[in-house]
């Protein structure tokens, strides 16, 4: 069980989870996290505020908690002797502690509840104090952080404090549709009706080490259900394992994750829309479909580009979010029930402009890429994405997917998921999407799997990379009499990408240091960078609307008028 944090005047406090006795004064120094077992004492609202924001920011909302008891509820006391009891104890009004603050000098509102409060429950007036909070960040177009620590709703005030669900819920998509960041972090412990409803609709959802989520509790299931719970039932971890949470943060690192999620929402505000002219429309490509030039003079036989495009050593997206990106902040989960591997995105900078980033993830060892089941994304994968790329939209920031991948998973589970239906929804989404989209073709772009990530304003392609409609040898095995016709499947599929450049299917063709990006993946990763950056910054300033309409433009190019054929022949 969780120890709360020790009282003023304690010398001495005994840890609850390995039961050392600690000292006082290096217990706060190490924010209330045991240095024995790493166990995270329960916080106090104004210490846990005093831990986050920036020193003499934190200002409290003018409003001050109603008094409520609108059933006349009655135990053993009163219900307003309840309240006037936990007043006493906590020296809070309430069970959340609300206002706004900087956090590293980017200023928020913020709503901190405080399970000292009976047991942080969410009454009528917690739930007005949140509301109120997000709508003054609605007001003066700040994001919001939310902590949460719960036992649920407040059941002395019945249906109405079943209501505030509803009611914060509201206001969290209120700051959603004004494209205004939303995070909640998740403290232990968090359950019921503030689980099922604010503390993960957010946009980004952090938990803090040692915090448990659900929405009943473990004794509640074993008695409903008569079953055991597996090790680690509603944990932190187990939450980011089951895609319920972007990232499990240990204290020490939390208030450094909210400045860089801040830091993002802040920049995207200040970069999102465009300008208020039409900037003049790019050239169409000449209509025989012939492409500039390819910056690279090497070409190679299609057949080992596919070998080169499959090399085990060649950078994987996470390499490149470690070289060519900056600061990147991991985000997990789609929200359903699955954080996929072979999917990873999150928050990065690129040359001090703040993107998401998401890409298929392979591995370079054997282990690796069977975790990341070879970079083939589950229907899990793709609803991470696209959560990830909506949130961008939300938030004004551009786009960069790097694509590497064989192909979407084809197995059963996939497909009792709707792998088809989660491709179909991406390419949709990504068809309107109204931030900027570049794409780059890395490795392998295997058929719908790789286009659910490559609907983008601009797609780059890297000079050893493959994107085709089916991997050669599937063809040759479909087309031809033996699979040992795969090289000449390659040849024939125009994969290479200075055939790409020629359809106008890729913009443009990104250099490779020789003899493939596995040899320098450093020299590698500076020439991406530098190719998204020439291909991005232009797409910066225009406006959203016109982005949308050109990129459906763009993709309407490859319907059957761009190869030729007439309307109505047969």
């Amino acid at each position: 069980m969780t120890a709360t944090a020790p009282r003023e005047g304690q010398l001495w406090s005994r840890c609850g989870g390995c039961a050392t006795l600690l000292y006082r004064k290096r217990l706060r120094r190490n924010l209330d996290v045991c240095p024995e077992c790493g166990e995270h004492a329960r916080l106090a609202a104004p210490e846990r505020v005093a831990q986050l924001v920036d020193p003499g920011s934190f200002t409290p909302l003018p409003e001050r908690a109603a008094e409520v008891d609108p059933i006349g509820f009655v135990d053993v006391l009163p219900y307003p002797h309840r309240l006037s009891a936990a007043r006493a104890a906590t020296g809070l009004e309430e069970a959340v502690l609300c206002g706004t603050a900087t956090i590293g000098r980017h200023r928020c509102a913020l709503a901190v509840m405080d399970f000292r409060f009976l047991g942080g429950s969410l009454g009528s007036a917690v739930g007005e104090l949140i509301t109120r909070a997000a709508e003054r960040a609605l007001a003066e177009r700040l994001p919001l952080v939310l902590v949460t620590a719960s036992g649920g709703a407040r059941m002395q005030e019945g249906a109405l404090s079943l209501m505030q669900m509803a009611t914060v819920s509201q206001a969290v998509a209120g700051l959603r549709e004004a494209g205004l960041l939303t995070v909640s972090v998740l403290t232990d412990p968090t359950y019921g009706g503030v689980a099922a409803s604010f503390a993960t609709n957010t946009d980004v959802v952090l938990a803090e080490s040692g915090a448990r989520m659900g929405f009943a509790g473990p004794r509640v299931i074993r008695q409903v259900t008569g079953r055991e719970l597996p090790d680690g039932f509603q944990t932190a971890e187990f939450l980011l394992r089951h895609g319920q949470v972007d990232m499990v943060v240990p204290r020490h690192a939390l208030r450094g994750r909210l400045v860089a999620l801040l830091a993002a929402a802040h920049a995207g505000r200040h970069t999102s829309g465009g300008g208020g002219q039409e900037p003049p429309p790019r050239p169409e490509r000449p209509a025989d479909g012939a492409a500039r030039p390819a910056p690279v003079a090497e070409v190679r036989d299609a057949w080992e580009t596919v070998r080169l495009a499959r090399h085990p050593g060649r950078p994987t997206t996470l390499d490149y979010l470690d070289t060519a990106f900056d600061g990147f902040v991991q985000l997990h989960g789609d929200r359903l029930g699955g954080d996929c591997p072979a999917v990873v995105g999150g928050l990065a900078r690129l040359d001090g402009r703040h993107v998401m980033v998401i890409g298929h993830q392979k591995g370079h060892t054997t282990g690796e890429l069977v975790a990341r089941n070879f970079g083939m994304a589950s229907p899990a994968g793709h609803r991470k994405a696209l959560r990830l790329m909506r949130l961008a939209a939300r938030l004004g920031l551009p786009v960069v997917t790097l694509v590497d991948t064989p192909g979407a998973d084809p197995g059963v589970d996939a497909e009792e998921q709707g792998q088809a239906a989660a491709i179909a929804e991406n390419i949709l989404s990504l068809s309107v999407l109204p931030t900027p989209v570049v794409a780059v073709i890395t490795g392998e772009g295997g058929s719908g799997g790789a286009l659910a990530l490559a609907v983008a304003d601009r797609v780059l392609m890297l000079q050893h990379a493959v994107y085709s409609v089916i991997s050669p040898e599937g063809c040759a095995a479909i087309l031809w009499p033996d699979r040992g016709a795969a090289p000449q499947a390659a040849r024939a599929l125009r994969l290479t990408a200075p055939d790409l450049c020629r359809l106008g299917v890729v913009d443009d063709v990104v250099a490779e240091p020789a003899p493939g990006a596995h040899h320098d993946p450093e020299a590698a990763a500076r020439l991406l960078r530098e190719a998204v950056l020439a291909h991005l910054v232009p797409l910066l300033d225009v406006p959203r609307a016109t982005l949308v309409r050109r990129r459906r433009q763009r993709f309407r190019r490859f319907g059957a008028a761009r190869t030729g054929v007439r309307a109505g022949a047969r």
